[in-house]
């Protein structure tokens, strides 16, 4: 059973950093993709990075430019980069890992931009 662990979450103030990381265990393969959402009190979940085995890379465009998805595909993990931290990136945020055909979740970890 594949599990996602991520770790790294909290409260930053507005224009602060956080790192977020992910690991997946479980699987004796590398996932095709990997990637974070997030959901905000009150709205629906939104992908917010995406990185595929080859490396390729999408955002969404509220964070374009101030966050950096990246994977080491040997150790099963991925992390999220989030800089110029906003109010409004304040949401859980989940990691995913695309072991086709399933896509598994983790359980999400607190992101709370405020002063």
């Amino acid at each position: 059973q594949v599990q996602l662990v991520e770790s790294g979450g909290g409260l930053v103030q507005p224009g602060g950093s956080l790192r977020l990381s992910c690991a997946a265990s479980g699987s004796i393969l590398s996932p095709n993709a990997m990637g974070w959402y997030r959901q905000a009190p009150g709205k629906q979940r939104e992908l917010v990075a995406r990185i595929t085995s080859a490396s390729y890379t999408n955002y969404a465009g509220s964070v374009k430019g101030r966050f950096t998805i990246s994977r080491d595909k040997a150790k099963k993990t991925v992390t999220l980069q989030m800089n110029s931290l906003k109010p409004e990136d304040t949401a859980v945020y989940y990691c995913t890992a695309d072991f086709p055909p399933y896509i598994y979740w983790g359980q999400g970890t607190q992101v709370t931009v405020s002063s």
